[in-house]
């Protein structure tokens, strides 16, 4: 039991007080801790520094309130404690408000008569305290859950229950399982769910039978990612070069040419997962809980069990299967002149990932793309014709025609190669489309951490945006803003998705930094302060190709708002949307699933009025408002749950990659500028930490608007977008915390900027 002061987390002795408060004004923030029981929290008033004696049980993440503290420093507790507390006012935790910390995972020891669970988190300096006998049996040594009963304070030790030993884990996933208990994630479904998902049948003969529309006729076909195991959307394009589709019962946008306007014929097929998990089932219950799909970095938490997500909605090449889709008809310049959303039943043609799907734009033959094979073959084009039953399909969609039968791989090619180009032109006009309506097109690099089969890291790529991906978010968006235009029409409940404009005082911060580049004095500065979209646009294109240019991305797009999900439509101002919703990716977005059954009702209720519009009013419709506004609110939060547990898993296996790197020499760019040092973000998206004592010997003056650092000896400057040379001092994968250093002209060259 001698773990329990572990950095001041326990009694703090009797000795005379030193300090007093003077301040009555209680600011509130989250307290950020160290694994040395220390911490600073930000608030509105500025950043303090918590010493580990007045942490007052505060937990990493908690919401606090502080009692300012003025007190004679210590010298060697500060050089100890870094330059950052030095600088910032002291205060002390007066109260801990919000808990980040309902369970901890750790390691469980027996220390008669108590068990003790020693928590994994290095910025958890608590021990948990739990009874023997009490909750699930673990024995020493175990790596368990534990459920928080009372939480430390200056007086008393944290005590809680074991709920769970966790199973099969080894030294590569300690961490991970960390992350999904501390946020909270689900890792099993109810054995009602599991019940419920084995007994469903995909059904496409009884949805044909209840008027779904027949769409097997249709070439369709997705495109993934490599990786990908369940396929929720498939699309198709047809080119009517003089218009003339027939628009009836479509919504249009433009009645007095819709019919002559429309070029194309843009199919966007969702699964329809709406179909097989009733509102209120156990199904729902547990992915409404979820609210999205986890994308961890060695594993999936999906928000469906797996006979749903990866089988029966699943849109796998030549199997039929159920789906709302919307056809989007497209004039010269790709904008909407109509639309219409039904049920149907598809059948893919083919499966192709990003890089297949890209080369075969840049006109690469069939053997570069991929091999043709079966559906079992996880990343190959899948040719229609090829698999059982296909040569029953029925061609009653007639602008498509009948899929080419058995032996007409080069025809299907063919197809797949026109339909991508089609795709192609109607994505770059509706890129152009947008930037002219004022849309704010960010181009941010993704980094994933690559393992091996025992999920130790073995590389990062960085993936970025390719023509290929352009054409299917562009779909996506077209299909996203069809269906929320509809169901704004509607009038009544609905869930959107809502991106407001940016805070100019973030604008106005940023104004600031970016005068440091020469051409920012050609923007017009008053208007990006506003935040005119297209203010920033030539921000953006300024910086475009420049060594700065990808942080300039990166601080513009944290200066935005956060997308969220609202009952009001309210607009999408990156996307330059009037009406935005999410509608395209049900199995793994619990809002998708909600919107499909809105769709869905929007759909019943137009046939049964025959076509008139349709508003929803009274108590019962506004219950239903009231009901979606707190489902917006949760999803909006399980989003980022979701997020935030994906990107610490892969900070910490890159983390992790990068320890065997220790003492080599990296290329990296200042990403951020505080007081205490310089954060550097690596070209494999590795982001860390450089203190100013690493800097060098002498004091370095900080101003707080152009966020530069300035030696006050020898006048040596860093600022933010600036190249640098840095050496890897430590790698600590448990807290995600790399620390540099600057370089030295003899420093060894590391590795891990070229793992791509």
């Amino acid at each position: 039991m001698g773990r329990q002061k572990r950095g001041g987390g326990r009694g703090h002795g009797r000795g005379k007080q030193t300090t007093r408060s003077r301040n009555t004004a209680r600011p509130r923030g989250v307290f950020e801790a160290t694994p040395r029981g220390f911490g600073f929290v930000k608030t509105p008033e500025g950043e303090f520094y918590v010493p580990a004696k007045a942490a007052n049980g505060a937990m990493d993440g908690d919401e606090v309130e502080l009692s300012v503290r003025f007190e004679k420093r210590n010298p060697s507790r500060l050089r100890h404690e870094g330059r950052r507390a030095d600088e910032r006012p002291v205060a002390q935790v007066a109260r801990v408000l919000v808990r980040a910390h309902a369970d901890l995972v750790g390691r469980f020891e027996v220390a008669e008569p108590f068990g003790v669970v020693v928590p994994l988190d290095p910025s958890i300096p608590y021990d948990v305290f739990t009874r023997l006998g009490e909750g699930v049996p673990a024995r020493d040594g175990d790596l368990v859950r534990v459920t928080m009963l009372e939480y430390p304070t200056r007086r008393s030790a944290a005590t809680g229950v074991v709920a769970e030993v966790v199973g099969g884990v080894d030294e590569e996933t300690l961490a991970i399982e960390s992350i999904i208990v501390r946020q909270g994630l689900p890792v099993s479904f109810s054995p009602e769910a599991l019940a419920e998902a084995e007994a469903v049948d995909v059904g496409a003969e009884e949805a044909l039978a209840h008027g779904a529309a027949d769409l097997r006729g249709r070439f369709v076909f997705t495109i993934d990612p490599a990786d990908a195991r369940d396929f929720d959307d498939a699309l198709s394009i047809d080119e009517r070069p003089d218009g003339g589709w027939d628009l009836a019962g479509a919504v249009l946008l433009r009645p007095e040419r819709a019919a002559c306007a429309a070029r194309w014929r843009l199919g966007v097929s969702i699964a329809d997962v709406s179909a097989y998990v009733p509102e209120g089932s156990a199904l729902d219950r547990d992915a409404r809980e979820r609210g999205t799909s986890t994308y961890l970095v060695d594993r999936v938490l999906p928000m469906l069990p797996e006979r749903l997500s990866n089988e029966v909605c699943s849109l796998v090449p030549e199997r039929d299967r159920r789906v709302l889709h919307v056809d989007v008809y497209l004039d010269d310049a790709a904008e909407c002149a109509a639309f219409r959303a039904y049920p149907a039943v598809i059948r893919s043609a083919a499966r192709l990932t990003y890089d297949q799907a890209q080369r075969l734009l840049a006109g690469e033959d069939a053997g570069a793309a991929g091999e043709l094979a079966s559906e079992d073959a996880g990343a190959a084009v899948v040719p229609a014709g090829r698999g059982a039953g296909a040569a029953d399909a029925p061609a009653s969609e007639g602008a498509g025609g009948a899929l080419p039968g058995a032996g007409a791989a080069p025809a299907d090619e063919a197809r797949l190669r026109a339909s991508l180009a089609a795709l192609h032109k109607v994505a770059q006009a509706r890129i152009a489309r947008r930037r002219d309506l004022g849309g704010v097109p960010f181009d941010t690099p993704e980094a994933k951490v690559r393992l091996d089969e025992r999920k130790r890291p073995v590389a990062i790529e960085v993936r970025e945006k390719t023509d290929a991906t352009s054409l299917v978010e562009e779909a996506m968006i077209a299909a996203n803003e069809a269906v929320a235009t509809c169901l704004a029409q509607a009038g009544g409940a609905g869930m959107y998705r809502v991106h407001a404009a940016p805070d100019p005082g973030r604008l106005q911060d940023l104004a600031g930094v970016f005068g440091e580049f020469s051409w920012f004095a050609d923007i017009d500065q008053d208007a990006f302060a506003a935040g005119n979209p297209y203010a920033l646009q030539a921000v953006l294109a300024a910086a475009e190709g420049r060594p700065e240019g990808e942080l300039v991305n990166m601080l513009l797009l944290r200066a935005m708002q956060r997308a969220d999900y609202r009952d009001a439509c309210e607009g999408h101002y990156g996307l330059a949307s009037a009406a935005y919703t999410h509608f395209t990716s049900p199995i793994r977005r619990y809002p998708d699933l909600v919107v499909h059954r809105l769709l869905k009702e929007r759909i019943c209720a137009h046939a049964q009025a025959g076509g008139a519009g349709v508003r929803a009013t009274g108590r019962r419709a506004k219950k239903k408002q009231r009901d979606l506004a707190e489902l917006a609110a949760h999803c909006s939060r399980t989003e980022r749950r979701a997020e935030e547990a994906a990107r610490q898993s892969q900070e910490t296996k890159m983390v992790e990659l990068l320890a065997d790197s220790v003492g080599a020499a990296f290329s990296a760019i200042v990403s951020g500028v505080t007081e205490r040092g310089l954060f550097v973000r690596l070209d494999c998206t590795a982001e860390g930490f450089l203190p100013t004592r690493l800097l060098g010997r002498e004091h370095f003056a900080f101003d707080p608007r152009s966020l530069m650092l300035t030696g006050e000896a020898t006048g040596k400057a860093y600022r933010l977008g600036q190249r640098i040379a840095v050496v890897l001092e430590s790698a600590d994968p448990a807290a995600r915390r790399l620390t540099f250093s600057l370089a030295r002209p003899s420093s060894k060259k590391g590795k891990a900027n070229s793992r791509r």
